[in-house]
């Protein structure tokens, strides 16, 4: 329902952008068409602005009176006075104030009255240019405001949704391997979230505890324990049964090359099995659990990719 959703909003701000830019739409049906984009993912404020151009503005309400600024109907605001009317009334008289342009022709007299005849006419040329151009300009700003309404949320969605479809293709991509090779790690997920929904400090308590589990059965699953020692940078490392961290970085040390890269996970790994022991007996927020475990998630992701990879030769 909620990707429905989504994708309802991102289809319509895309029609709409294209209503603006292509002319497709009247005033009033371009606005409508907004107010429903509004309503699904607009704030107080514009919901309202789209309102006042549907129905015309008053001189009562403070989000009226600013948007009589931004949209160019100001005459003369010290005396309040200005173009209050709706955006269709406007575009309506935009329309006629254009037709009544091209039918002006220049009079055909001479004589004593000639001069005044055709200053006459000139004052109605100008007067009509003058009040097309305060149209299109309200107008225009009209527009310009609703567009940069709908492309915020527009390009707001197509992020969303990018950033969507990436985290979910890895997401399928490490439970895929998390199922292969440590499929009771997959089993404890749902426990952690389930405690991390609730929100409370013993329930988060737990939902760390189990998270700290889940690492040193992971590392069980990719590196079983042994007596042997493994020597990294130069360090004999211990790989017994107490040493979830040794064993991972173990791991990740017989399959990657890259010194740095090694180095950045084992950081990682540090702070992050730190983090969620210390977390297990102070209070941590469900906010800062979440980033752990997501965190862990993550890693654990990382980790098993390198393992997919083909071994480093010995």
């Amino acid at each position: 329902m909620e990707q429905s959703r989504s994708e309802h909003i991102l289809e319509l701000a895309k029609e709409l952008l294209d209503d603006i830019e292509l002319s497709r739409l009247s005033a009033e049906s371009l606005l409508l068409k907004a107010s429903r984009l509004a309503r699904w993912v607009g704030s107080d404020e514009i919901k309202y602005w789209i309102k006042l151009e549907m129905q015309g503005y008053n001189a009562s309400n403070e989000i009226s009176l600013k948007y009589m600024g931004i949209t160019g109907r100001w005459t003369d605001k010290s005396a309040n006075k200005g173009y209050w009317g709706p955006l269709a009334q406007h575009e309506a008289a935009l329309e006629a104030e254009n037709i009544k342009l091209r039918t002006i022709t220049t009079p055909d007299t001479s004589g004593d009255w000639a001069f005044r005849v055709m200053q006459m006419h000139e004052q109605q040329l100008m007067a009509t240019s003058n009040y097309i151009s305060i149209l299109s300009g309200i107008k225009s700003r009209v527009l310009a405001q609703i567009h940069n309404f709908v492309s915020e949320i527009y390009y707001e969605k197509e992020f969303d949704n990018l950033s969507e479809s990436i985290f979910e293709k890895y997401k399928r991509d490490v439970d895929t391997l998390i199922s292969a090779h440590c499929g009771n790690v997959l089993e404890q997920i749902p426990s952690v979230m389930s405690r991390l929904a609730d929100g409370d400090t013993e329930s988060i308590s737990q939902a760390l505890t189990t998270t700290r589990r889940i690492i040193d059965s992971f590392a069980d699953s990719i590196f079983p324990p042994t007596d042997e020692t493994i020597n990294i940078g130069g360090n004999e490392v211990t790989l017994g049964a107490n040493k979830h961290q040794n064993r991972i970085n173990a791991f990740i040390h017989q399959k990657i090359e890259s010194k740095s890269r090694k180095t950045k996970i084992r950081q990682n790994l540090s702070n992050l099995y730190d983090r969620v022991s210390t977390g297990v007996h102070n209070d941590v927020s469900a906010e800062e659990a979440r980033a752990l475990f997501l965190n862990t998630y993550l890693l654990l992701g990382e980790v098993l990719h390198i393992g997919s990879q083909k071994p480093l030769p010995q």
